[in-house]
């Protein structure tokens, strides 16, 4: 919260007559969410097993009404719904649906899951809620996520080489689909070459990504001190989003950087654990779903902030500003105490 306060206090004070917009916002989610996941953490994750189908069910409707007069825009892509006070990212509840409701079907497949068809059954299920995340909301970054979530979760459940191998032909086939040099698959191609060469963009389609590089670069191993950041001041666009890594970078350093990055790889160690110890199956899956997904956002973020790779629109799990995000991200820290909790009260 004080790092997004740090990154958007003067666009916010410009664009909307308050330093503390996002801020404020942001804090009262935070606060309610922290509230919502230690209630989730009290309940039996057990649970779930009754609703997993409802909630796959759930994510597959409101991903589809995006596409109905119910869809909002905002910055060119129709990825949210509104429905009256509540606005979210549907795709969000998708990525808690598969995390849920693929360790349910793998716990009830048995001895199933450990052949070709067990596992291709599964890679269906997960690979529908990818498409639909695809199809009904344009956000090929999320149907990559949801995807690789799931690719992980049979991994887990089946680490077979071969088989993984074989998802991994699907899912580059698949993006190989997507990428066209017409249609809507355009942007996708230019993001590409942006990478590539995003000097040859600083004026236009790269000028997010060289302003980033600027950035970590004017930031040197200490930074130039917290609330001192230049790129903030408009050069970085919507720097309190996908490139708020970039600022911590330049006023806390590579320092800083790297304590961020020490906490993240802390946060998925102590998940590894409770994975790892978990009282059943289900429990150990649904946590691992956890951590892949968590793991996942956060390569992704730092690659792109460094230009690593092409510019994906995946934000920095619980420092990113967004509500959805910090919404379902506590709620799955909630789950994953509800199963720690567990491990505690069976010793």
């Amino acid at each position: 919260l004080i790092m997004l306060y740090s990154t958007s206090s003067y666009m916010a004070q410009i664009n909307y007559g308050s330093d503390m917009y996002f801020f404020k916002k942001q804090a009262i989610i935070s606060v309610a969410c922290i509230i919502m996941a230690l209630i989730i953490s009290r309940l039996n994750y057990r649970i779930l097993n009754r609703f997993s189908t409802a909630l796959y069910v759930a994510a597959l409707v409101l991903m589809a009404l995006v596409k109905t007069p119910l869809g909002q825009s905002s910055h060119g892509a129709q990825r949210w719904l509104n429905l009256g006070p509540v606005q979210f990212q549907p795709a969000e509840l998708a990525k808690i649906a598969v995390i849920v409701g693929l360790p349910y079907m793998i716990v009830h497949m048995g001895k199933k899951v450990r052949t070709l068809k067990g596992c291709m059954v599964l890679a269906v299920v997960g690979g529908g809620l990818a498409l639909a995340a695809y199809v009904f909301t344009d956000n090929l970054s999320t149907a990559i996520i949801i995807f690789c979530i799931t690719a992980g979760l049979i991994f887990v459940a089946h680490p077979d080489i071969k088989i993984f191998m074989i998802i991994a032909g699907v899912v580059i086939i698949f993006l190989n689909a997507t990428v066209s040099v017409d249609g809507s698959g355009s942007f996708r191609l230019r993001r590409i070459m942006v990478w590539l060469h995003p000097e040859e963009y600083a004026d236009s389609w790269g000028y997010q990504t060289i302003q980033a590089l600027y950035a970590i670069g004017s930031g040197g191993f200490f930074g130039r001190g917290l609330g001192n950041s230049i790129q903030k001041l408009g050069s970085v666009p919507e720097a309190q989003n996908d490139m708020i890594f970039s600022i911590i970078c330049e006023e806390l350093g590579i320092f800083g950087g790297l304590i961020v990055l020490m906490l993240y790889a802390y946060l998925l160690y102590r998940l590894f654990v409770i994975a790892q110890n978990a009282p059943d199956m289900f429990g150990s899956l649904m946590v691992s779903g956890i951590f892949i997904h968590i793991a996942l956002q956060v390569i992704l973020n730092i690659a792109v902030v460094v230009n690593l790779m092409p510019n994906t629109g995946v934000t920095l799990p619980f420092i990113s500003y967004g509500g959805t995000s910090i919404v379902f991200l506590m709620a799955e820290m909630g789950l994953a105490l509800s199963v720690a909790r567990q491990i505690k009260f069976e010793e």
